[in-house]
C-alpha cells in the first residue's frame, strides 16, 4: 500500500512508513523459513540408512553362526532379534511422529500471533492517537480478546501419510548400537560357556612305539595346558617324563606339530583339518563308507601323538617324524 491520496501530517507519513518496512520485513522471514523447510532433507542421508540397518542386523547374525552353533539355535535367535527390532523401531517411529505433531502444533500457534500481531490496519493507525486513552481504562481482558482473533496462516509440516522408514534417525541408529552391543555379549557369553565343556582326548606317548592314554580336558584349554596334564599323567610310568618339561613336549595331530598357543576350540570353530584328517576330532574312529569317494575328504581320526622334542629332533630324517609339518593356522 503507498501512500498517494493520503491526508496527514509528516509525524502520520513516517509512522506509516515503518509500519510497512516491519511488514516487509515480516514477510520476508515467513518466506525464508519455508525455503528452508523445504531444504531441509538431505538425499545422501536417506540412501545411507536403508543399506545400513539391513547390514548391522545381518552381521550379527553372521557371527551368530560361528562356532558350534545348532540350527535350531540360530533360526530361534534370529526370529526373537527380529521380532524385538520390529517392535522397538515401531515404538520409535510412534513416539517420533507425536513428538513431531506436537512440535507442528507449537509451531503453528508461534505463527498465529506473530501474524496476528504484524497485520496492520490503516484505519487503526489514523485512529490510534484518539483512541489510547479509551485503551488504557479498557480493561486487560477486552484488550487481549480483540488481540486475540483467530487468523488463517499458511503452515508447512510433515505429511503423516508419507512413510519416513528409510530416513535417516539418529534414535533408530543408538538402538541398533545397544541391540548390536547386546548381542556381541550374548555371543561371548554362549561361546564361554562351550569352552568350559568337558573334551576327551584319546593321545598317544610316542617313542619309537606308541603308549595309548586318554585324559580329560576343557574345549578352551590350550595344548600347552594340555601336554602340562599329559605329563603329569605319564610321569609315574616314565621315568623321562619326571625331568622333562612341558614346553619340551609336542602334540602332533594329523602329522601336523600343533603349536602349544593353539586351543582346542580354535580347533574345533575353524573344522582345520591335518594331512591325514580332521583336527577337531579327538577319538579314534575310521570312515566306514562302503564306497569311498576320491573327491571327498576322508573321516579318519588318528590318535595324536604326544613327543619329547629330543626324540624328535633325532628322529626327524626316518618315518614318521619326516612326514611332520608344522601347523599354520592361516
Amino acid at each position: 500500500m503507498g501512500l498517494q491520496g493520503y491526508v496527514g501530517n509528516a509525524e502520520d507519513v513516517r509512522r506509516i512508513r515503518r509500519q510497512e518496512k516491519q511488514r516487509e520485513s515480516e514477510k520476508k522471514k515467513f518466506d525464508d523459513l519455508r525455503a528452508a523447510s523445504a531444504a531441509n532433507i538431505d538425499a545422501a542421508g536417506l540412501r545411507q540408512f536403508g543399506a545400513g540397518a539391513s547390514e548391522a542386523i545381518e552381521t550379527v547374525f553372521k557371527n551368530e553362526t560361528i562356532g558350534l552353533v545348532t540350527r535350531e539355535e540360530f533360526v530361534s535367535k534370529r526370529a526373537t532379534v527380529q521380532e524385538r527390532f520390529e517392535e522397538e523401531v515401531l515404538k520409535r517411529k510412534r513416539q517420533a511422529e507425536e513428538d513431531a505433531r506436537q512440535e507442528r502444533l507449537r509451531q503453528r500457534e508461534k505463527k498465529a500471533k506473530l501474524a496476528a500481531k504484524s497485520k496492520l490496519s490503516f484505519e487503526e493507525d489514523a485512529e490510534e492517537d484518539n483512541e489510547e486513552a479509551k485503551e488504557e481504562a479498557r480493561p486487560a481482558s477486552a484488550s487481549r480478546a480483540s488481540d486475540s482473533q483467530p487468523q488463517k496462516v499458511a503452515t508447512l509440516g510433515k505429511n503423516p501419510a508419507v512413510p519416513t522408514d528409510f530416513l535417516r534417525d539418529r534414535d533408530r541408529e543408538i538402538l541398533e548400537e545397544d541391540m548390536r552391543r547386546q548381542l556381541q555379549k550374548e555371543y561371548q557369553l554362549r561361546q564361554q560357556v562351550i569352552k568350559n565343556e568337558p573334551l576327551n582326548i584319546t593321545y598317544s606317548y610316542w617313542d619309537g612305539s606308541g603308549h595309548r592314554r586318554k585324559i580329560a580336558v576343557r574345549k578352551g584349554d590350550t595344548i600347552s595346558q594340555f601336554l602340562q596334564q599329559v605329563r603329569e599323567q605319564l610321569a609315574p610310568e616314565f621315568r623321562e617324563m619326571r625331568a622333562t618339561s612341558t614346553s619340551s613336549l609336542m602334540y602332533v595331530k594329523e602329522d601336523l606339530i600343533i603349536p602349544q598357543n593353539v586351543s582346542f576350540y580354535d580347533l574345533i570353530i575353524s573344522q582345520a583339518r591335518g594331512k591325514s584328517g580332521p583336527l577337531f576330532h579327538f577319538d579314534v574312529h575310521d570312515d566306514i563308507r562302503v564306497q569311498h569317494d576320491a573327491t571327498k575328504e576322508k573321516d579318519d581320526s588318528h590318535a595324536g601323538k604326544v613327543v619329547d622334542r629330543h626324540w624328535y629332533n633325532r628322529n626327524k630324517h626316518i618315518f614318521p617324524a619326516n612326514r611332520w609339518e608344522m601347523y599354520e593356522p592361516s
